[in-house]
């Protein structure tokens, strides 16, 4: 009797552990390139968080950072640490060495230009792969990255937390403005030297623009001061949209939409989580939450801005800017 009692426990003891070990198993393991953003830190918080019940975890890391970028350079050291320290994420030396310890990986690189270079080896390597803004240096890149990522057959986008402003969610689900006839965008515009004017932090708020107009930009014209940037894109169905970029001590998110059946306005940051919320889901389905199409207009209308300016503020089409990166 006190045999068969004793089996009974370890039996009992050996399917637990076996339990253990797949529901162990089913927690899709996150890496991250590029420890030299906030992201990195604030996003790993959420998706590790036992109460959040993510099913994800972010377990590796590959600090990378670019020392011709202030904002990069004087902050991977930090934000290494604190992974490290705080959440016990392993350091490892290679983007291929953290590819072969996860299942996904989120390319959180401050700085665009080094993405391409980045994304190659997740993509050799059949991981799917979110793409932190900027998703590239320039246009040419952004379709290349798309180009090697459907080729062969690995989910990958790329989006600003901003598409997700309360304002813009609500519209969606509610439809609250019937059919979109214009919008007016303006965000921070902060510049750095190595990447189109609009790209390092105009991105925000064209993001924005996107999610409420969709594709189909044929024209951008722009006009730039000190403290400001302007830019008119007129769309194929002749809708217009707006954006303006602040550079003034008083900076912030908002965005007014024209529809058919009210104007609204609001667009405030409503925090990381419903884009952090897409990513899981992401990870968890492979499917994208934005369309790789609308993610390459988005950047060919920052590219047609810098343009439009070296232009004196002329129109630029932005179809045939697409084109013209596709055969850089």
């Amino acid at each position: 009797m006190k045999y068969r009692i004793c089996t009974t426990i370890f039996l009992a003891a050996m399917m637990t552990a076996s339990s253990e070990a797949q529901t162990q198993q089913k927690v899709f393991r996150i890496g991250i390139i590029g420890l030299d953003t906030s992201h990195v830190t604030a996003f790993t918080s959420f998706i590790n968080d036992p109460s959040k019940n993510t099913g994800c975890k972010v377990v590796a890391g590959y600090p990378g950072g670019s020392p011709d970028v202030t904002a990069s350079a004087s902050r991977v050291e930090k934000f290494t640490q604190t992974l490290r320290d705080k959440h016990g994420v392993e350091i490892v030396n290679s983007i291929e060495e953290l590819c072969q310890k996860v299942d996904g990986i989120l390319l959180e690189s401050v700085d665009g230009r080094p993405h391409l270079a980045q994304a190659k080896p997740v993509i050799a390597a059949k991981k799917p792969l979110f793409i932190d803004k900027p998703m590239a240096g320039n246009l040419a890149d952004v379709i290349e990255i798309f180009r090697l990522a459907e080729q062969n057959n690995v989910p990958c986008w790329s989006s600003s937390s901003l598409r997700y402003s309360p304002v813009i969610v609500e519209m969606k689900e509610k439809d609250t403005v019937g059919r979109v006839l214009g919008c007016d965008v303006f965000s921070p515009c902060e510049l750095e030297e190595h990447h189109p004017d609009l790209y390092w932090y105009g991105v925000h708020g064209v993001e924005m623009l996107f999610t409420v107009m969709g594709t189909g930009c044929e024209t951008v014209q722009r006009v730039q001061t000190k403290d400001c940037d302007f830019v008119v894109g007129l769309w194929k169905d002749g809708r217009i949209g707006t954006y303006r970029g602040l550079r003034t001590p008083k900076s912030d998110y908002g965005i007014t939409i024209i529809g058919s059946k009210a104007i609204i306005q609001g667009g405030k940051y409503g925090g990381y989580e419903p884009l952090v919320d897409e990513i899981i889901k992401f990870f968890k389905t492979g499917q994208v939450s934005v369309p790789k199409a609308e993610t390459i207009e988005i950047f060919a209308f920052m590219s047609a801005a810098d343009e439009s300016k070296a232009k004196g503020g002329a129109a630029v089409s932005v179809p045939e800017l697409i084109e013209k990166a596709k055969k850089r």
